[in-house]
């Protein structure tokens, strides 16, 4: 695809050139400046701190995607997805989903029973760390038909990264404040950060066994969690077991489905 400069820069020059940058606004001049570069389909633009909800700053989704994306994915999925964790880990630039993944995410209950609703050949994101701990992901998503993003066109947009981390900066300084009026800030540390860690609670688990589950539900296999933890696969086998017994039940698929129904009320 070749680069359309004009069409770059005339998006940024309608944006400096307003009065007011609402979310919509700055969502919009991004879309029109990834479309000059890059073929894609859908953006989708969240902000992210801590393990709080995450805020929906745009999107380019019809209804019935948009309760997918975002209204299903808020609701508590996104505790589970490979670009919240990437943002926990204070990562920054521009990834391929693929990158992300843990070593069995395709294959798990979560890619089945949420991923792959979303039916999409490719996602990538543009991870930046703004302010007070939170980053602000903008993820270029190509549907099924459209297929993956070409080298060179991921090369671009690492090319772009730097362009694009300081104008989002510049866009989205004050979303620390937006988290703590939803009641989200860093300053209730006596409490559970998420619904996922009440969740745990509810259920019973020990903090170990939580993490394990965590990491199960993520796609994580027994030897990738054995690693991230510092244990043995074996130790992981048994505590996995262990919380499948006291939950009362045998498969991934019903360990999901009571999370997500404990997790979404």
């Amino acid at each position: 695809m070749r680069v359309d400069f004009t069409a770059f820069f005339r998006a940024l020059a309608d944006w400096t050139s307003g009065s007011e940058q609402s979310d919509r606004q700055t969502g919009e001049t991004l879309l029109a400046m990834m479309h000059a570069l890059v073929r894609f389909d859908d953006i989708v633009i969240f902000a992210y701190r801590d393990k709080a909800r995450p805020i929906d700053l745009f999107s380019t989704f019809e209804a019935e995607d948009h309760n997918i994306f975002v209204t299903l994915y808020q609701a508590g999925p996104y505790l589970l997805d490979p670009f919240f964790h990437t943002t926990r880990a204070g990562r920054s630039g521009v990834f391929r989903m693929r990158e992300l993944a843990p070593d069995r995410f395709f294959s798990s209950e979560y890619y089945r029973t949420y991923y792959s609703q979303t039916r999409l050949a490719e996602e990538l994101g543009f991870f930046v760390p703004v302010a007070d701990g939170v980053t602000v992901v903008m993820s270029l998503m190509r549907r099924e038909k459209t297929g993956i993003f070409p080298a060179q066109e991921f090369v671009l947009l690492n090319d772009a990264e730097p362009f694009v981390a300081a104008f989002v900066r510049q866009a989205w300084s004050d979303l620390a404040r937006r988290f703590a009026e939803t009641g989200q800030g860093r300053g209730r540390r006596s409490e559970p950060v998420s619904e996922a860690d009440k969740v745990w609670r509810k259920l019973n688990l020990t903090d170990r066994e939580a993490s394990i589950i965590e990491l199960v539900l993520q796609g994580h296999s027994s030897e990738s969690i054995g690693l991230k933890l510092d244990i043995s696969t074996g130790t992981v086998k048994v505590h996995r077991r262990n919380v499948y017994r006291k939950l009362g039940i045998s498969s991934q698929i019903q360990l999901l489905s009571i999370y997500l129904k404990n997790i979404q009320g």
